[in-house]
């Protein structure tokens, strides 16, 4: 009998079996030969085998960004010597490049400071500076001026911004492009409105297409607005938020190089204490990535709607077809990219939920949950930033039907409201619920029930007409 393994517990590496045995403040371990972690490293991955989930590449280039930073600052400062500082930037612009991402793997549910992960990239960026003449100590050096509790809060939004900037903005102007090209091409095309999922008045499609574009060009306003606290950072505060063992103008400093290096600008939060006790700032970015993917869900629904069918479905609209929709039933295909978009959505709405609990655990001093924080945010922006992308080529390339709209609309009892001012909502009622009963256009029956001429008649109910002047006196 096959056993399959619900979950792998840790993580592999091709690491040496050979293992050599290094020391730190609390005593010997064993690492394996070949590897460039050490000791604080090696007590983690032991501590911590929870999950399969480790920190986003990301995360670990954002902290080892900010160990460059700091290393020329302490250069500036005259608190390392030349040799160590630059060796300490060469070996963090190596992992900020992707190298050796084999050696960070702590999982996710590790110590709530994440201490273990700053301490991981500390003593890799230690032993990458080190050689045969030059000893470089992966707290004495490397975390020169900087205390997990500081430095880690920072890599958080220095990766969140960096994420959005890089990925998630280019990905919903990709989206709005692809909405504002259909609602130029649909100014004339007419449909049937609905509330309640019941016919309603006319609208046009391009009409209904603003309301999204509308929707997401909001959405990237306040993700916008919150990036403008995520670039704040906590860098400076050290231990509990009164920067002992660095200088005052550290953070600032730190921040301008951060600055420099990534083009987006980083300052240094004024309330030190604040930084270090709370994660609003990330609540708040995770909070409006939660109403994107919201906007997301109402857009994906409203396409799977509008391309259901072919026959017994509204059918306005034929999504692309891009891959077979059942293992059964030949020639059956689904709204797939909406599908999948749908789910990316419901992940960071549960992303959101982790991260409003984590935030809560800022206890005293400093919050105790900022790991899961970092690996939530980070995901649920590459989940947007992609799922934006995937979204805006199905926008592109979906069909209009615009004779069974028109048909449709023909037969819209509703239209009827159009004729309220002139002869009464009584009235009106009767003739669409004949309409309706006998399956007969709405003008050729309030042409037998009302003595309104047939070419006024065309005129009130003429749905483009409705559509175009829903905010002009009825005739």
């Amino acid at each position: 009998m096959v056993q399959l393994s619900l979950i792998q517990v840790g993580h592999n590496f091709s690491m040496s079996r050979k293992k050599i045995k290094v020391t730190d403040s609390m005593g010997t371990v064993e690492i394996p030969a070949d590897a460039l972690y050490q000791a604080q490293t090696q007590r983690a991955l032991d501590n911590f085998k929870i999950s399969s989930l480790r920190l986003p590449d990301i995360m670990i280039q954002s902290l080892a960004l900010i160990k460059k930073a700091c290393s020329e600052t302490n250069l500036e400062l005259g608190k390392i010597d030349k040799a160590r500082s630059q060796a300490i930037t060469a070996a963090a612009e190596m992992i900020i490049s992707g190298k050796h991402s084999d050696q960070f793997g702590i999982d996710v549910f590790q110590t709530g400071s994440g201490t273990s992960s700053n301490m991981n990239v500390n003593e890799v960026i230690a032993t990458l500076a080190s050689n045969d003449t030059l000893k470089v100590h992966p707290n004495d050096h490397v975390n020169m001026g900087q205390s997990s509790n500081d430095v880690f809060p920072s890599a958080i939004h220095i990766a969140a911004a960096i994420h959005i900037h890089e990925q998630l903005l280019p990905g919903l102007h990709v989206l709005e492009a692809a909405l504002h090209t259909r609602i130029e091409e649909h100014q004339a095309t007419v449909k049937t409105g609905r509330t309640h999922l019941m016919d309603a008045m006319p609208i046009s499609l391009s009409q209904e297409l603003s309301a999204w574009a509308s929707q997401l060009k909001n959405d990237r306003y306040r993700i916008q607005t919150a990036l403008t606290r995520l670039q704040q950072l906590a860098i400076g505060a050290t231990a509990v938020g009164t920067g002992v063992n660095t200088s005052p103008d550290f953070g600032q400093r730190v921040c301008e190089k951060l600055h420099q290096a990534s083009g987006i600008r980083f300052t240094r939060m004024q309330n030190l204490f604040e930084a270090l006790s709370t994660q609003n700032c990330a609540l708040e970015v995770s909070g409006q990535l939660r109403v994107l993917a919201t906007s997301l869900t109402k857009i994906c629904n409203d396409l799977r709607w509008m391309n259901s069918g072919p026959l017994s479905g509204l059918g306005e609209i034929r999504l692309q077809a891009l891959q077979p929709g059942s293992s059964i039933m030949p020639a059956k295909v689904n709204p797939v990219i909406p599908e999948a978009v749908l789910m990316a959505a419901a992940q960071v709405i549960g992303n959101d939920c982790t991260i409003s609990i984590a935030a809560q655990s800022g206890n005293f001093q400093l919050n105790v949950m900022l790991p899961v924080i970092a690996y939530n945010l980070l995901q649920a922006i590459e989940i947007l930033a992609n799922a934006t992308r995937h979204l805006a080529k199905a926008i592109d390339s979906f069909e209009v039907n615009a004779q069974s709209m028109a048909q449709n609309l023909s037969f819209n009892p509703i239209l009827v409201t159009a004729l309220n001012p002139i002869i009464g909502y009584q009235k009106a009622a009767e003739i669409a619920k004949k309409a309706l009963s006998q399956n007969r256009p709405i003008l050729e029956v309030a042409l037998e029930m009302t003595d309104i001429d047939e070419a006024r008649l065309k005129r009130l109910l003429d749905p483009g007409k409705l559509a175009e002047n829903a905010h002009e006196k009825p005739e």
